[in-house]
């Protein structure tokens, strides 16, 4: 194929003097479809399970499986994602080039076997239950179940689960070179590893094996606070901001720090080797009390600590995530900073479900100084992708565009708009002209009403940018909680992102000075920074209790018709700043279609509901 794309010019000059013009337009357009290479990436079998479609190394499509199946984080083969994508691009299963899947199977399964320990004979019966189990499941029968649902599996290819998180992360950024680092629970072996991208290559240096893992020591800690591993770290994160670090000298003695940027982790508190076990001794139950309850109130002072009043328990706790938060970061600014001081390299890239660690990438930006890319689908998800790119790229493609656009989900037309609307029987207003349309719903936001947000194609990612948002002022103090309690459910502590326009940001907020444009982690909603002292007040909603708040830079050019909404805003209130978090009620998935978000709308207190150009409104709402 490379080298009849070498000598395509000389053909299509051979044409134009040859036939009339026409011909040589015709040629253009059969010759630019016969060369399009079209390749699918999976992941599955975990969690968030996910595909994406690239056409000629450029990500075309891309979606986590519980989008369309509405099961939070779902694992399952993503069937309904991949139709999506191949719809997207009008092409059918068989025209696929290649598939790629994020991880090597045989090695998983032996890592898994392999953790169980076989001392005794419960050892003994474990080991062979977990086998069976794999078997049954069929985790490693991937060319199987593709073959199932009509795939071409002799296409298959299979990448490293760390080096599909490297592909999804240098790839997909703005560097040529840049060192890339992947941090997350466990991949096969593999916890963390540190690699230099150059162009089309990715030379891997040095990598962190199971047990140790930063992710893992964090996913315990999730559980110990009450949380669901792999659900519930972001909540820690949270939490965090309420408590003082003062046990995180304790637990970073646990990590035996290298030179070279690696570390092991001290297992005493730990059974990452017991798959079927809680995540976390005895020894640590002993080290901190009991575990915090799932559900169980949480009512600290606002000063963490050492502040006056709340309850102590839940002070207790506070620390604790506090202190598991900063020794997370102190190790993370090991593994990155050892890195670039070996290499001279200030262009860093992250992946892996740390990497959506956003208190760590703000400290990453302003102690290293290092110009950081993290791709919105950090976590397993991205993996698809990831695994994608890599084909592509080791196969001889060309390399890929930078990623700008997060927008590659599904979009919805008028017709299940409309049908969305009737079915529901309220009332809607119906702007031909969008402007129009913006400048009401900024004034519903003004006057301190909540607004469901449905425009064009849904995120990549687990981060609302504009597209399938819950949308409310950041004015007021009761904001917050009123969103947390009365619409999205969940635990009054939990902060929201503010959504801001590029240009006005550094007035309200400590930007790193190696913020990238367009494709830095504050575009993404992956980083938080502190949120100047005089402007606390001002958007309280959107501020955390430790005066920090997860940016969300909002350029013209990115989301014109969510830029054009913040600015309207700004222009009645003098603050170009909305408090935006996903719109989704608590233990679901973000929406997807018209149909979904009505269902949330319902099931909420949101006010009204924007569907494109149609604004629907509760009974008793003005217009």
């Amino acid at each position: 194929m490379k080298t009849i794309e070498r000598h395509r010019q000389p053909i299509v000059d051979l044409c134009g003097m040859l036939f009339p013009t026409e011909w040589v337009r015709l040629a253009e357009m059969l010759w630019t479809a016969e060369m399009s290479r079209y390749l699918l990436g999976l992941s599955f079998d975990y969690h968030d399970a996910a595909a994406a479609l690239l056409k000629n190394g450029e990500v075309v499509a891309a979606a986590q499986e519980e989008r369309f199946s509405r099961v939070k984080h779902s694992p399952s083969l993503p069937e309904k994602s991949i139709d999506f994508c191949l719809e997207t691009s009008g092409i059918s299963k068989q025209d696929l080039d290649a598939i790629a899947f994020y991880e090597r199977p045989i090695l998983k399964l032996d890592r898994v076997l392999t953790s169980n320990p076989l001392e005794d004979e419960a050892g003994k019966a474990r080991f062979v239950e977990v086998a069976a189990r794999w078997l049954a499941k069929g985790h490693f029968s991937v060319h199987e179940r593709l073959a199932a649902i009509g795939l071409p599996a002799d296409r298959l290819h299979f990448i490293g689960h760390h080096q599909s998180h490297a592909a999804s992360a240098f790839f997909c950024s703005p560097f040529e070179e840049a060192l890339v680092i992947t941090l997350d629970g466990v991949g096969e072996h593999e916890t963390v590893t540190i690699s230099i991208g150059r162009g089309t290559s990715l030379t891997k240096l040095r990598t962190v094996n199971f047990p140790s893992s930063l992710g893992l020591f964090y996913s315990a800690f999730t559980a110990f606070l009450g949380f669901e591993v792999n659900e519930g770290e972001y909540k820690v994160m949270g939490m965090a901001g309420f408590g003082e670090p003062c046990h995180a000298r304790k637990l970073l003695d646990l990590f035996d720090l290298h030179e070279d940027g690696t570390f092991t982790l001290d297992q005493s508190l730990f059974l990452f080797r017991n798959l079927e076990a809680t995540p976390f001794s005895q020894g640590l139950i002993d080290l901190f009390g009991p575990p915090r309850q799932p559900d169980a109130p949480f009512a600290p002072s606002p000063g963490g600590s050492g502040g006056s009043g709340g309850d102590e328990q839940s002070r207790h706790y506070a620390d604790i995530a506090a202190s598991v938060q900063r020794c997370a970061e102190d190790v993370i600014l090991h593994i990155v900073g050892s890195a670039m001081r070996e290499t001279g390299m200030r262009n860093v890239c992250l992946a892996g479900g740390v990497a959506l660690n956003s208190v760590a990438n703000n400290r990453l930006q302003n102690e290293l100084g290092c110009r950081l890319f993290v791709q919105p689908a950090a976590g397993d998800a991205g993996g698809a992708l990831g695994a994608a790119l890599q084909v592509h790229h080791q196969s001889g493609g060309s390399r890929s565009p930078a990623f700008v656009d997060p927008y590659l989900g599904a979009s919805y037309g008028e017709e299940e708009i409309l049908e969305a609307i009737d079915r529901s029987g309220l009332d809607a207003a119906d702007y031909d002209d969008p402007d129009a349309m913006i400048e009401a719903v900024a004034d519903h936001l003004a006057r301190g009403c909540v607004v469901g947000w449905f425009q064009g194609r849904a995120e990549w990612g687990p981060r609302a940018l504009g597209c399938r948002s819950i949308l409310a002022s950041p004015l007021g103090a009761d904001m917050q909680l009123r969103v947390n309690e009365k619409i999205k459910f969940r635990e009054p502590f939990r902060p929201f992102a503010p959504s801001v326009l590029q240009e006005r940001a550094s007035e309200f907020f400590d930007l790193p000075a190696t913020a990238l444009p367009l494709s830095g982690p504050e575009h993404f909603m992956i980083s938080v920074c502190p949120v100047r002292q005089e402007m606390r007040d001002r958007i309280p909603a959107v501020t955390h209790v430790d005066g920090t708040a997860r940016v969300h830079l909002v350029s013209e050019r990115a989301n014109p018709r969510f830029y054009r909404l913040i600015d309207a805003f700004g222009q009645r209130t003098g603050t170009p700043v909305l408090l935006n978090t996903s719109f989704n009620l608590r233990g679901e998935a973000i929406v997807n279609s018209p149909a979904d978000a009505m269902a949330t709308f319902l099931a909420s207190g949101i006010d009204y509901l924007v569907l494109g150009t149609h604004v629907v409104r509760k009974f008793g709402m003005p217009e």
